[in-house]
């Protein structure tokens, strides 16, 4: 029988969510996040290190230190800069992260400068039916045909000027969270502070136990996933196993479900870890886990960019279930307590393979097995004998 891992504290759980959802951190302004999360762990009592940007680099003490795995969620989301100060008092935007415009049009944001904060509203080009009836529907969907109408006044460039705005200020996206009695989440920004609030959670329910991991784990916070160098410089360690924490788009052609969590087979980097991930979806089923398998065809995370940045290491990925990705997300607070379950499940299980402390195997003996050789080579595609191919040169 598998010994039972300790419960998440979901009350925790969507109490740090709801004072993350709060603190703007669109990628490239995450300084006031990082603090906050830091704060966490400092009252978990987990030991931690900055890098110089921000990433936050934690360690939960194993019973042995090699080889040492680590777990990722970022805490930077996707949001705007000030593209350009335009003759009509609005501001022209740049994309940060990969994102859709439609998904901009009528929020409400904060438009960050050196000196203040201002509010306004995102607004398609023609935004009065009054004025532009039809032809409002004929408009493109494109950061090209937004601007930021600004709650100050502010008519011409030099207006904008005055107020101290410039090219380059960031622009946060109101969050407009709501919880309701149902368990549904509703948020912008649920990817990836919900998935940060699973791994608190997690990270909180073991401490609590007092059980002590097996090998050493590395929770990390990282600062630039949206923009695709994420957990690129975050691993200093003998590190062989790397779970990436994120989300799963509940779409059709998906298989992810808001009541489930699911473990991503391959996304547009390729596959990830065979092993790694058959061991994720083994302790799903050993702990009655609701979890899917998934693909994810428009996605990379920051297990990618720690591979790509050349950690020879073992990687995988974790999710909870989200309709509207990138947009007005929803999760449900069952794929979150199944996260943060399996989460905790993980930090506290063995190795993949103890051999991984190596990094590199001088032999076959150690090396690992998908399939068993011959079971492998069994197959109904027959190969012709090399014989008759090359004949007798006898």
């Amino acid at each position: 029988m598998t010994a039972r891992h300790p419960e998440p504290d979901l009350d925790y759980l969507k109490q740090v969510l709801l004072e993350m959802l709060a603190i703007p951190s669109p990628t490239g302004f995450t300084d006031t996040i990082v603090r906050y999360v830091a704060e966490r762990l400092d009252e978990l009592g987990i030991p931690f290190e900055l890098t110089r940007r921000g990433t936050i680099r934690a360690t939960l003490k194993g019973r042995q230190n090699s080889p040492d795995r680590a777990v990722s969620a970022h805490l930077d989301t996707i949001g705007a800069s000030v593209r350009q100060l335009q003759d009509n008092g609005r501001l022209a935007l740049a994309a940060v992260g990969c994102w859709s415009s439609r998904f901009a049009e009528g929020s409400r944001v904060s438009v960050f400068t050196d000196t203040g904060v201002y509010r306004g509203s995102v607004l398609p080009l023609m935004a009065s039916g009054h004025a532009f009836n039809t032809a409002i529907d004929q408009m493109p969907v494109s950061w090209e045909h937004v601007e930021v109408r600004l709650d100050a006044y502010c008519a011409t460039r030099a207006d904008c000027e005055a107020l101290g705005i410039a090219i380059g200020d960031f622009v946060a996206f109101d969050p407009l969270p709501e919880f309701t009695e149902s368990g549904h989440i509703s948020a912008r920004h649920l990817d990836d502070k919900a998935g940060v609030a699973a791994l608190l959670a997690a990270l909180k329910a073991v401490v609590d136990s007092g059980q002590q991991p097996l090998i050493d784990c590395h929770p990390l916070f990282t600062i630039t996933e949206e923009t695709g160098s994420g957990a690129a410089a975050a691993l200093p360690w003998d590190v062989s196993e790397f779970v990436g924490i994120d989300i799963a788009p509940v779409a059709p052609g998906q298989a992810s479900s808001e009541h489930a969590v699911s473990v991503a087979m391959q996304d547009s980097s390729g596959p990830y870890d065979y092993h790694l991930s058959r061991h994720l979806l083994k302790l799903a089923g050993d702990h009655d886990l609701p979890v899917r398998r998934d693909l994810f065809r428009y996605y990379f995370s920051d297990a990618h960019s720690a591979v790509t940045a050349g950690h020879d290491i073992r990687t995988a990925l974790v999710a909870f279930g989200c309709d509207a990705t990138h947009g007005y997300e929803r999760t449900h607070i069952d794929s979150l307590a199944a996260l943060s379950r399996l989460l905790s499940a993980y930090l506290l299980s063995p190795p993949v393979f103890s051999s991984d402390s190596q990094p590199a195997n001088a032999s076959l003996e150690r090396f690992s097995h998908q399939l068993e050789h011959d079971a492998q080579m069994e197959s109904d595609t027959r190969v012709p004998a090399v014989d008759s191919l090359i004949g007798n040169k006898s």
